[in-house]
């Protein structure tokens, strides 16, 4: 486990956003050249007593309406995830759409704990996601060595939104960008061998893209070897998130994913956008991604 602490302070932190002063939208699509879907993406809400917004989960899989924690109703606490799947005959998307169910179930379970140490106890949503995402590498584990299902593995990006801090869950090279005064960050790092080998000095991050270990992860759910990251980040009014698999990356540049949040005019207008450009430059992967931002009401 890893953890960091981002801070993009704001100058003073404002009213916490209530359920309707949020803006979020996900999506995803098997592409144009991949004959199947192995993304799986969550959105959803846990202060709402209908906790999914959307998902690619099967209904007979998603939370049950009415068993999210009980927490003050204008907190608003979100919760998105996206996932990659990898492995064959099947197995990426049965990795993905379990890593889901899991992490979604495991921080449902532990929320109202980790709510209540918060405030004594900064680490207390480090450690809650940090324990998700290894009960989600057993659970795939477990499974891949009981024979019951082929061997497989899934990147995790999970974004848990809270007020005035959000936390970052990454496992794989899913990405998470923040746009905030109309500057694109990178906040994940890429569990790639191409990264690890930029870290070592041997590559250089340009070249890194065009090897053959650009998309080889070097850290995933169920795999060999999981790192999990978390990273907490101080929110403010109007800040961008957006989560992605790399079936975007692949195709839209960071400068292009920064001019679209800029001219950004709905959650789900930009994330058609952005898919739309990654079909038009060829979409050869499976592309999943989710944006949110709070909207600051008009005080009248």
């Amino acid at each position: 486990m890893a953890a960091n602490d981002m801070n993009f302070y704001p100058d003073a932190v404002p009213t916490e956003p209530r359920d309707q002063d949020v803006d979020a939208y996900g999506l995803t699509h098997t592409g144009l050249v991949r004959p199947h879907n192995e993304d799986h993406f969550f959105l959803g809400a846990l202060s709402r007593e209908g906790l999914v917004d959307r998902t690619s989960l099967p209904s007979d899989e998603q939370p049950p309406a009415g068993e999210g924690p009980i927490v003050d109703p204008e907190r608003m606490v979100s919760l998105a995830i996206v996932a990659d799947g990898v492995g064959s005959g099947g197995g990426g998307e049965e990795a993905s759409r379990l890593a889901v169910r899991v992490t979604v179930e495991h921080v449902q379970q532990g929320f109202k704990a980790a709510h209540k140490l918060e405030s004594a106890d900064p680490e207390a949503f480090t450690r809650l996601l940090s324990d998700a995402a290894l009960a989600c590498h057993e659970t795939l584990r477990e499974r891949a060595e009981s024979g019951k299902g082929p061997r497989f593995a899934t990147t995790l990006t999970l974004w848990l939104g809270l007020w005035p801090h959000g936390y970052l869950l990454q496992v794989g090279d899913s990405r998470c960008y923040m746009f905030r005064n109309g500057q694109l960050t990178q906040i994940s790092r890429d569990q790639t061998m191409a990264q690890e080998l930029v870290d070592q000095g041997v590559l250089t991050q340009t070249r890194a893209h065009s090897t053959r270990w650009a998309h080889v992860l070097s850290s995933a759910i169920g795999g060999q070897q999981h790192a999990p990251v978390v990273t907490r980040i101080v929110r403010e009014w109007g800040t961008i998130m957006l989560l992605c698999s790399d079936g975007l990356n692949k195709h839209v540049t960071d400068e292009r994913i920064a001019e679209h949040l800029a001219n950004l005019k709905s959650s789900q207008q930009v994330c058609e956008d952005l898919l739309q450009e990654a079909l038009d430059d060829g979409g050869s992967d499976n592309i999943t991604l989710i944006v949110g931002r709070t909207v600051k009401p008009v005080r009248t």
